[in-house]
């Protein structure tokens, strides 16, 4: 599913086309109604019947990629919209200049004209240049080189306003080129130029790479067949051609493969999931819940709840470092050795100890996992714990404000296979509460990159002192929802509450 922000944005825009479209069925539908006026737009009929398919085919168009994913997906609707846009100001252009004969209008939509033609060509530019994947010193130079070309160019073009440098419109609403208008196309001829050789040196599929170039050749091509000539619809109409082009060869093979990586992705999360503990231990002495939400369709936190023997709760949280793929098979690996070396070890610096140098065999990748373990003797409620490099969890003694246990007992697991760990021990007492947790708690940001920090996880725990520990966990959630205000989840968020009965 597409998430708030992205799906809000597709449906202003498929609105947007849709608006679009039905305005240029107005427009040429008033243009129709009056037979003087249709007497003098006789020889742009073409033109309006041009404006209304090709506004409505955007509306169809982008309706029909909105749901799919691929890279470039977002610059794609981008010039879906853009060229609904132009169809539009296109048919202003008529109206206003054959119909009303308002020069001052007509320039005023030439000159947006102009200026889409230029964001046009820079989303064409980026579409390609990430469906394609350009490489190369020519595609680092031209990520730099075509936005500031473009900003000149848009300079060149709205001097007009002041001065007519390149085109002018007369009293009559007719526009004419001047002698310097083929300063219009610097912009253009390079950016055309420069994509060029670059979709044809990328490494992709010869039929993807022809019907990107569609997107230069064919206006080109319109260009040489009718040269000079502005605010003809069928230049849109060839960009439009292209651009269903671009969408059955490129769009939908990128969109095709990315869902099989979903899918097999999914499988990956079922799996992973399928590891954590689906209902955590249940004790007459003790309460324990746990969550994880995943920033990405597979995460790298994992979490685990386990009886040692009948007197004996084992508790577990770490982070792998890195997101995605790679850091869920390195989870994976690291639950397995864990659980593994604590059901056959008694403390949990022996455990740790002996799970590290196990991490550390054939980790060429360099990757690390920060842990905290724990181990609760239900007949005395003695609980003995190491920390890896982990986050402090945070203990609430009944009566007593939030207090974190600072005690770090070595360095992360999988770093230096020679690392031996210590550990703590304290009493627990009914009513106290334990609150485990990775850093995608504190460290989820805000809008404006502001973190969530220590000190409003304490408030929320104050707040819930009283409440079961479900409730706790969905709380202090729904408090990372109201600070974050929309923005994007970052890390993946585990928690893990242990309460003594009282």
């Amino acid at each position: 599913m597409l998430d708030k922000t992205t799906d809000s944005r597709a449906m202003l825009e498929l609105l947007f086309t849709l608006l679009s479209a039905v305005a240029s069925f107005a427009l040429s539908w008033l243009l129709f109604a009056d037979q003087e006026t249709l007497a003098r737009v006789g020889e742009r009929l073409y033109d309006c019947g041009i404006d209304v398919i090709g506004a409505f085919t955007c509306a169809a168009l982008y309706f029909g990629s909105m749901r799919q994913r691929g890279a470039g997906a977002r610059e794609f609707g981008a010039l879906i919209v853009l060229v609904s846009a132009g169809f539009l100001v296109n048919g202003l252009m008529f109206f206003t200049g054959l119909a009303l004969g308002q020069a001052t209008l007509f320039f005023a939509f030439a000159m947006i004209s102009k200026l889409l033609d230029l964001v046009m060509i820079y989303f064409f530019y980026r579409y390609v240049r990430v469906t394609l994947d350009f490489k190369g010193k020519l595609a680092i130079w031209a990520d730099k080189g075509i936005p500031v070309l473009m900003v000149v160019q848009t300079l060149v073009t709205l001097s007009n306003i002041f001065y007519p440098l390149t085109f002018w419109v007369d009293a009559n609403a007719m526009y004419y080129a001047t002698d310097v208008s083929a300063a219009e196309d610097v912009y253009l001829v390079v950016a055309s130029v420069v994509a060029t050789v670059l979709i044809i040196r990328s490494e992709s599929p010869r039929n993807q790479k022809a019907a990107a170039l569609t997107f230069i050749f064919l206006p080109l091509f319109k260009y040489f067949m009718t040269p000079g000539e502005f605010g003809n619809a069928s230049n849109y109409g060839m960009i439009l051609m292209s651009l269903v082009i671009m969408y059955c060869i490129i769009f939908n093979y990128n969109s095709s493969k990315l869902v099989s990586t979903l899918t097999e992705l999914n499988t990956a999360a079922g799996i992973q999931a399928g590891m954590l503990p689906s209902v955590p231990p249940a004790g007459e002495a003790f309460d324990l819940h746990a969550s994880m939400n995943t920033a990405k369709e597979v995460g790298g936190d994992f979490y685990d709840c386990f009886m040692i023997d009948p007197n004996r709760l084992c508790i577990v949280v770490a982070d792998v470092s890195g997101k995605g793929m790679p850091a869920a098979l390195f989870m994976m690996r690291g639950t397995t050795v864990i659980k593994d070396h604590a059901l056959v070890r008694d403390g949990t610096s022996e455990i740790m100890t002996a799970a590290n140098a196990r991490l550390c065999e054939n980790n060429d990748e360099d990757m690390f996992i920060t842990a905290w373990i724990g181990i609760l003797d239900t007949r005395t409620m003695t609980l003995q714990y190491t920390n890896a490099g982990h986050n402090y969890p945070v203990l609430q003694r009944r009566g007593k404000p939030c207090e974190p246990l600072k005690e770090v007992h070595g360095l992360f697991l999988a770093g230096l296979d020679f690392t031996e760990y210590g550990q703590s021990e304290l009493k627990l007492e009914p009513g106290d509460r334990l609150f485990l947790y990775t850093d995608g708690v504190t460290e989820a940001h805000d809008p404006t990159n502001a973190q969530y920090g220590e000190d409003r996880l304490d408030k929320v725990l104050e707040a819930t002192r009283q409440s079961p520990g479900d409730q706790v966990l969905a709380s202090v959630l729904e408090d990372i929802g109201d600070f974050s205000r929309g923005a994007p989840q970052f890390d993946d968020i585990t928690m893990v509450v242990l309460t003594i009965k009282e």
